[in-house]
């Protein structure tokens, strides 16, 4: 059996690694590139084989850069079935129908205002095309073996979002493990990853592989921020990742108000695929850590805005309130349009939260720039902007290492992925020096024989 490395070599985003075995050919995960201009044009790139002769996809959860070029990969030909766990199934109708409206919006309004440098603009992929990679999820249980092309695949809970899970394949010649996304030992919202089973090879995530998450009261910071915006007559607006990140900040959110720790003001949720995926966290209850009290709060002590007229006349209000919105690092969706209005502003604030991959509007405002580019246009940063890190999704370099110290027996080999190179190295010479594991950091498009 081979692996290739088509994406997540580099960089943190473009999740795609294929498995050569025989005349079979799996890929698992199906990402889309984000950050910078030469990633996001690896989007538009031809597939590296012919997506029809291409048999499966097993997707390790739902984020867009794990799962979001699967319409474009459908839209080339692809018509094999996408395995994955119904965590995922349920967030990908969500996540990848939203993706899909959004390029037509976007296409849509690049046309009409003319700032795209491609006349015309034109969608990635349309709801047409999402609406179709659908019908092909096929749903697996948790450690449940389902044969595919002689290969028996599993998945075991990785934490991270509902759902999301670490994928094993078996063959006769070993176990190959994919990691996904790993999460954090303590969460306010998901339950910590699964031990990492037996495996004769891996491909781990490295995203956080250079640093720590600090140790801060995150909901003193908190807090204090948004107690200090209401009281210059501010708003607070947070983008987030509409699938996991959302729901966490509404929970604390909820919890520091109820406790009195914030003024009384309302607390916001601009986007309806948030909305709908926290619909999605409800209907989990097994995959996390709240308690039914603390679901209803989400459904019913949060304003959810679901209408562009709803969210046009969320713009126009000014009186002190928190606004959650996505996406997470401000590469698009409604989030955009309210830091335009509130950027300007130094009574407002901004506060991200986890990870921002370079390249992306999030980290540029996060390294304090004075203007950024939106919509064609500049606008100036007179808010003040900060970036909560300790509470992202992602494990850090300690709690990676605490997850692969779980196995039952070292893998032959370690291949490590899905984090910038300095985090990557960074994790390497850790697992080398902690662990005694063999591993190496692959080369984009490098193929490797698992023997």
């Amino acid at each position: 059996m081979d692996l290739q490395f088509l994406g997540a070599t580099g960089t943190v985003t473009g999740s795609r690694y294929l498995l050569h075995r025989g005349t079979h050919r799996v890929l698992v995960d199906c990402g889309m590139f984000q950050g910078i201009k030469r990633l996001r044009e690896r989007n538009r790139a031809p597939f590296l084989i012919a997506p029809d002769t291409l048999h499966t996809v097993v997707l390790t959860h739902a984020h867009i850069d794990h799962s979001g070029w699967l319409p474009a990969l459908v839209r080339q030909g692809f018509n094999g079935p996408v395995y994955c766990t119904p965590g995922t199934q349920a967030l990908c109708e969500i996540l990848l129908r939203d993706a899909a409206k959004l390029q037509e919006e976007d296409a849509e309004y690049a046309n009409r205002k003319g700032f795209s440098k491609h006349h015309p603009a034109e969608p990635l992929y349309t709801l047409e095309d999402a609406e179709k990679a659908l019908t092909l999820l096929r749903p697996v249980q948790w450690n449940e073996h389902r044969n595919i092309d002689g290969m028996k695949v599993s998945f075991r809970p990785a934490g991270h979002i509902i759902g999301a899970s670490s994928v094993y394949v078996a063959t006769e010649t070993g176990t190959l493990a994919f990691s996904g996304d790993v999460g954090r030992q303590v969460d306010p919202v998901m339950h910590p990853p699964a031990p990492l089973a037996a495996c004769d090879w891996l491909v781990t995530e490295s995203t956080y592989g250079d640093r720590l998450h600090p140790d801060v009261d995150y909901m003193s910071v908190l807090a204090d921020t948004i107690t200090a915006t209401a009281k210059r007559g501010g708003v607070t607006v947070m983008p987030a990742f509409a699938v996991g990140r959302a729901q966490m900040l509404l929970h604390l959110l909820v919890q520091l108000r109820n406790a009195g720790r914030i003024p009384d003001i309302p607390i916001v949720l601009d986007s309806p695929m948030a909305s709908k995926a926290t619909q999605v966290l409800l209907k989990f209850p097994e995959e996390h850590s709240l308690d039914r009290a603390a679901c209803d709060a989400l459904a019913n002590k949060v304003d959810h805005i679901d209408s562009v007229e709803e969210s046009k006349a969320l713009a126009r209000r000014h009186d002190p309130m928190v606004i959650v919105s996505a996406s997470g690092m401000a590469t698009g969706g409604r989030v955009l349009h309210h830091l335009k209005r509130l950027l300007p502003e130094p009574r407002n604030q901004v506060i991200f939260v986890g990870y921002q991959a370079p390249g992306t509007r999030g980290d540029t405002l996060v390294r304090g720039t004075p203007v950024v580019k939106m919509h064609g246009e500049y606008v100036s940063v007179r808010a003040p902007v900060i970036n909560i890190d300790a509470l992202s999704a992602h494990a850090d370099q300690d709690e990676l290492l605490t997850w692969l110290a779980t196995a039952p027996k070292a893998p032959r080999q370690v291949f490590i992925t899905h984090g910038e190179p300095e985090a990557s190295d960074a994790l390497r010479l850790q697992i080398k020096d902690r662990l005694g594991w063999r591993c190496f950091t692959p080369e984009p498009m490098e193929k490797v024989a698992l023997k």
